[in-house]
């Protein structure tokens, strides 16, 4: 079985550089490091005396209940098709 091809993109999150292997595509990687940057700096706009490893906690707290969410909302959601669907059977 052949393992998916790496990639290493180097990104900018909250004025730092990263260095960031995957096999995700590198517009992929950039996507998620830039909703990681817009999420910092929305934070840190609110709290601005967060030192940046609260603010990095912070930032992750967030972004995990935003992905529980919406796993929730998704998991509704496919809770009515199936219902739906046996209904219309």
């Amino acid at each position: 079985m052949s393992q998916p091809q790496k990639t290493r993109t180097t990104v900018d999150i909250y004025g730092q550089q990263y260095s960031i292997i995957g096999s995700e595509s590198t517009s992929h990687i950039r996507l998620v490091a830039s909703i990681v940057d817009d999420k910092m700096r929305e934070i840190s706009g609110k709290n601005p005396t967060l030192d940046i490893n609260k603010l990095a906690v912070l930032t992750a707290v967030n972004i995990v209940h935003e992905h529980l969410k919406l796993k929730e909302d998704y998991e509704q959601l496919e809770k009515h098709v199936e219902q739906a669907k046996n209904e219309k059977d």
